[in-house]
């Protein structure tokens, strides 16, 4: 650790954002304080465990930014944040968005899930979050099953299947009353607000004259949903006198390790409820905080109304969102923020030994390789696949590690030249395009490269990054012809000695087996039905203008896959037409 007793005594006392470098002079934390000085000395002296001491292990400098207020220094890190990625920063484990219910504001109005809300139109309704997405899916079912409402994303020109199954109106050829209309959303509206009285009305004079009609397949069915509506209803219920509307958030420390407890409250009823476990390495409270703000901008809207514990800081928080943020003193709030309090200290009793287990067995198999290796630093590892069909339409995927854990949002996809008829040159496209704007743009260098295969994957990784002038290690996984990892070789071409049963191969085995995956997953994505460009893109000779010229005349891949070559001649030159009419005859 460097010695920064000079630089640390002219921080001054004020607040600020700042922000540590490693060697390479790329930030890896940002973080805020209300006295920078006494955050800034706290990194560097005591001792310190955990994520922590990686973090302090890694620091090569350090910057601040001074502000006039605390909220200016915490917009300023969350912007930093945002920026730049750090990788000691607080990394959000689930990275979906939580779906809601839409109630679309249209003259024939739509019920359906969502999960992109920043999409949805400011007057379409939106109910939720819904943490339990089967639970979203069935209400939505339901409804759509009992109201007739429109089901198609646009008007038709004649009825389909729900029409003549009675679930839909026939909008796009009837001429459907606004009144008879507004009543649907209203019982819609009301029974998504928690009121399921008319709903269950419904079902019940439903059920009755399927019992009547000696229809009991049908009547077992309704009963079987107004038993599931009621059970519900009566499990979420909580006594709080009155419909409240609100999130409420509380958590629990210990070792290093924070556990937070989100409850989404509406209409009175608890409507799920969300628990996460990281590793700390500042401040509690910044930490929750920082928490708190990446979790409603990634996966869920702020609430209206936010409740917290005494120890955070309310006036930030309600600044910052623009909502109404409380701190229950008393009552029945108090004790169901004492119950959020409760559940994370469950959820931490549950995974805190599983996670320190996890996290000694990582930096572990760390060392060894280290020591395998004789480098200093085997944290960021980059990971490198191809795939193709039939030899042809290469793609590429770059799948990233730090200590063992993937790191998502830095996995890149490649799209490969379409003159490349080989894993190799394909490989050597993607390395090249890979490290050449690490280098250009001063990105963050893998301490280890790992390849899926031995001495020719090697060699070819080694050719790229030495002709960029770059100096990183490298490593290949090698199978056996089972297709399973037999031994793990250096740059050298010599087999490391790990043993099959070690962390280390286990740990090292996930990574070739996600980066598989992941460019597996690409090529099939883009040979779906949605990824239509896409498709059109990977063919040599296709470009904007001719994909635009194709989507105008054949309008959809179904009637492409049906056309002759000739009548893709009419839109394409020879050449670019037998290319497409090949590929197409494959997916």
């Amino acid at each position: 650790m460097k010695n920064f007793k000079e630089k640390l005594a002219l921080v001054p006392t004020k607040p600020g954002s700042y922000q540590m470098k490693n060697k390479d002079g790329l930030i890896i934390y940002v973080g805020k304080a209300k006295n920078l000085k006494n955050r800034l000395k706290s990194y560097f002296t005591g001792t310190h465990t955990g994520k922590t001491r990686m973090l302090v292990e890694d620091i090569d400098d350090f910057e601040y930014i001074v502000t006039s207020s605390e909220l200016e220094s915490l917009i300023l890190e969350i912007t930093l944040i945002k920026k730049y990625n750090p990788k000691y920063n607080i990394l959000l484990k689930d990275d979906k968005t939580y779906p809601y219910i839409e109630l679309t504001n249209e003259k024939y109005p739509v019920l359906k899930i969502v999960r992109n809300t920043k999409r949805s139109k400011n007057k379409n309704k939106l109910y939720g979050p819904y943490p339990n997405v089967k639970a979203a899916r069935t209400t939505v079912e339901m409804i759509n099953r009992i109201y007739p409402l429109r089901k198609c994303d646009k008007l038709k020109k004649e009825v389909c299947l729900y029409y003549h199954i009675h679930e839909c109106l026939g909008y796009c050829v009837k001429d459907i009353s606004k009144d008879e209309i507004d009543k649907m959303t209203k019982e819609i509206t009301s029974f998504l607000n928690g009121d399921p009285t008319i709903i269950s009305e419904k079902i019940k004079n439903e059920m009755q004259k399927a019992s009547e009609n000696l229809n009991f397949e049908r009547a077992i069915e309704l009963k079987k949903m107004l038993e599931d509506i009621e059970t519900t209803l009566r499990k979420q219920k909580i006594d709080l006198n009155k419909n409240y509307n609100f999130d409420l958030v509380n958590y629990y420390s210990d070792n290093n390790f924070l556990s937070i407890e989100i409850f989404f409250i509406r209409d009175g009823l608890l409507f799920g409820r969300h628990n996460e476990i990281i590793q700390t390495i500042s401040n509690i409270e910044d930490e929750v905080l920082e928490y708190i703000i990446k979790f409603y901008e990634k996966n869920a809207l702020p609430p209206k109304e936010l409740y917290i514990p005494e120890s955070l800081d309310e006036e930030l928080l309600s600044e910052y969102f623009n909502i109404k943020v409380q701190k229950p003193q008393k009552g029945k709030l108090k004790k169901l923020l004492d119950l959020a309090k409760e559940n994370a200290i469950e959820q931490m009793e549950l995974q805190e030994e599983t996670l320190k287990k996890d996290d000694e067995l990582r930096l572990n198999a760390i060392k060894e390789l280290e020591n395998l290796l004789n480098i200093k630093k085997a944290s960021r590892m980059e990971s490198f696949d191809n795939s193709h069909l039939f030899g042809t339409f290469y793609v590429g995927g770059m799948v990233v590690f730090e200590d063992f854990v993937p790191q998502k949002d830095d996995y890149r996809k490649y799209k490969i030249s379409a003159e490349v008829k080989d894993d190799l040159s394909a490989m050597k496209e993607v390395l090249y395009r890979r490290y050449y704007k690490v280098l250009m743009e001063n990105l963050e260098k893998p301490d280890l490269i790992v390849m899926d295969g031995g001495q020719t994957q090697i060699s070819v990784a080694k050719e790229i990054v030495d002709s960029l002038g770059l100096n990183i290690p490298i490593i290949g996984l090698v199978k056996d012809n089972n297709h399973k990892t037999s031994y793990i070789m250096n740059d050298k071409y010599e087999i490391l000695d790990v043993k099959k049963e070690s962390n280390l191969f286990l740990f090292l085995t996930r990574i070739q087996d996600e980066v598989h995956r992941y460019a597996i997953s690409y090529h099939r994505n883009i040979k779906s039905k949605g990824a239509l460009a896409s498709v059109l893109d990977l063919v040599p000779g296709i470009g904007e203008t001719r994909r635009k010229d194709l989507l105008r005349h054949f309008s959809s891949l179904k009637k492409m896959k049906e056309a002759s070559l000739e009548e893709l001649q009419e839109v394409l030159p020879l050449d670019v037409a037998e290319n497409l009419f090949s590929y197409l005859k494959e997916i």
